[in-house]
């Protein structure tokens, strides 16, 4: 099975990918852009400010997805010995980082107009903070111990304490008393956000994994190019 890992191999598919995935993100981000700022209705209470709700959602959504398939991959990886798992978890990192700033910037954006605060200690902001932690904690081990086999056993330790932020970031509105509504969208259950919202909530979301795609096809593209200079002939 390691005939699949060649670097020459992956890089020959991955290499192109990300002209393609640019392109289809600028189509779907104009689609979402108009749909969120143009279309979509105000809302009754917070007004026009409702519209960050499409920036500051896809954002947490995105980093919450990365961070937990970071986790799978590299538990996986370590169990298995699959380095590649490790790498591409790596190449992940940037984007679920960048998007959780993006998520916490965003908040006390909208927080300011609706409770009247740039920043509280609310449970759910409290730990998506506590989840930017974590991917600092991720991304400096790598930093640390890049040329080290002990990076794989690190880097799976702080996913695993991570991880478990993921459903306190999740559930918090219900398990606390905090300034954030409760979920208006729900897979079990209807949803209470208008379809109106909905729809663009959804294109902004696929524009913004778009983005965490191209984002990591780029950093494993470097990543693959480090490992041919080595002279390496498989991961």
């Amino acid at each position: 099975m390691f005939k699949y890992f060649e670097p020459n191999k992956i890089f020959s598919i991955t290499s192109k990918a990300p002209r393609y995935v640019f392109l289809l993100f600028i189509m779907i981000l104009s689609i979402g852009l108009t749909e969120a700022l143009i279309l979509s209705p105000e809302d009754y209470k917070q007004s026009h400010s409702v519209r960050i709700m499409y920036v500051h959602v896809p954002a947490a959504w995105i980093t919450l997805g990365i961070f937990s398939l970071i986790t799978f991959l590299s538990i996986i990886g370590y169990i298995f010995k699959i380095r590649n798992f490790f790498l591409i978890s790596k190449s992940l990192a940037p984007s679920g980082f960048v998007f959780n700033i993006v998520a916490l910037v965003t908040g006390s954006i909208w927080g300011k107009p609706t409770w009247g605060t740039w920043w509280a200690w609310d449970a759910r902001i409290t730990s998506m903070l506590i989840l930017g932690l974590f991917y600092i904690l991720y991304l400096l081990a790598w930093r640390i111990y890049e040329n080290n086999d002990k990076v794989f056993k690190i880097t799976s330790i702080i996913t695993l304490f991570g991880i478990i932020n993921v459903p306190i970031i999740k559930y918090s509105v219900e398990w606390w008393n905090t300034l954030h509504q409760s979920a208006s969208i729900n897979l079990l259950s209807k949803s209470s956000i208008h379809i109106s919202m909905l729809f663009p909530l959804l294109i902004m979301t696929a524009a913004f994994a778009l983005f965490s795609l191209l984002i990591f096809l780029m950093k494993y593209n470097t990543e693959l190019i480090k490992i041919k200079n080595k002279g390496l002939d498989r991961l």
